[in-house]
């Protein structure tokens, strides 16, 4: 550890638990170091060379990355929240195992539809609907015979009073589940939206209540993170 921030340079060290919180390790040449369960939170690695490192368990909360080489390196379990990631290279669907959903810099365009899903399914955890209907979007934007995405995104709509959207959701769900021979997932899905149509019916505000939502979850698991092979998982036709 002393090597390390004396030269910056390190390459194959093992940090394993070391301690490097505000560290400065701007440009460090840090490329296959062992650094599992490491602490680098608010450190600073902007540029830093970290090809093929094993970081996971890591700390990096809040740090800096900006520019950073990640190509190769293992994020597994990493915690990346409030780092800074712009312009970080990193390989596709590295991000899918570590917490990065509030780093700042992530390139969206760069996740994978499994990253994207399982952001807004942590973001609806937390009651941040709004931002995993984002999430959302996009994972259907990347995968649209996902119909367990169009689930998670109509509840996340009903979270949020947009009962119509959410009706829609469902039954465009409903004909995902039908096209690949699940039935009763489509008609589940239907009677839902019949309730919801009940619901306002009989004056019960946006008919779109806990009860309903409970049952969705519990039915589909549409607010549980999808596996890394998702494929086959209730998507839906495509898969």
């Amino acid at each position: 550890m002393i090597k390390l921030l004396d030269s910056r340079s390190c390459r194959n060290c093992k940090l394993q638990d070391a301690d490097l919180v505000h560290a400065n390790l701007r440009d460090a040449d840090l490329r296959g170091a062992q650094l599992q369960r490491a602490n680098l939170g608010q450190a600073k690695l902007d540029g830093a060379r970290l090809n093929g490192a094993d970081l996971s368990f890591t700390s990096l909360t809040g740090a800096s990355l900006r520019g950073a080489d990640l190509r190769g390196a293992r994020v597994e379990g990493t915690d990346l929240r409030q780092a800074d990631l712009n312009g970080a290279l990193l390989d596709p669907g590295a991000l899918s195992r570590s917490h990065w959903q509030q780093a700042k810099g992530v390139n969206q365009e760069q996740l994978s539809f499994v990253e994207l899903h399982n952001a807004g399914v942590e973001a609806s955890m937390q009651g941040r609907h709004s931002e995993a209907e984002g999430y959302f979007n996009a994972a259907i934007r990347r995968e649209p015979a996902a119909a367990i995405t169009w689930v998670a995104r109509g509840i996340t709509r009903g979270q949020q009073g947009q009962v119509e959207m959410a009706a829609k959701d469902f039954n465009y769900a409903a004909n995902l589940y039908e096209q690949s021979g699940d039935t009763s997932q489509a008609q589940q899905l239907r009677e839902t939206v019949k309730e919801m149509g009940q619901g306002d019916q009989q004056g019960g505000g946006n008919g779109f209540g806990s009860q309903v939502l409970n049952g969705l979850i519990s039915t589909f698991g549409a607010l549980a993170p999808l596996a890394i092979k998702a494929a086959g998982m209730g998507m839906g036709v495509g898969f």
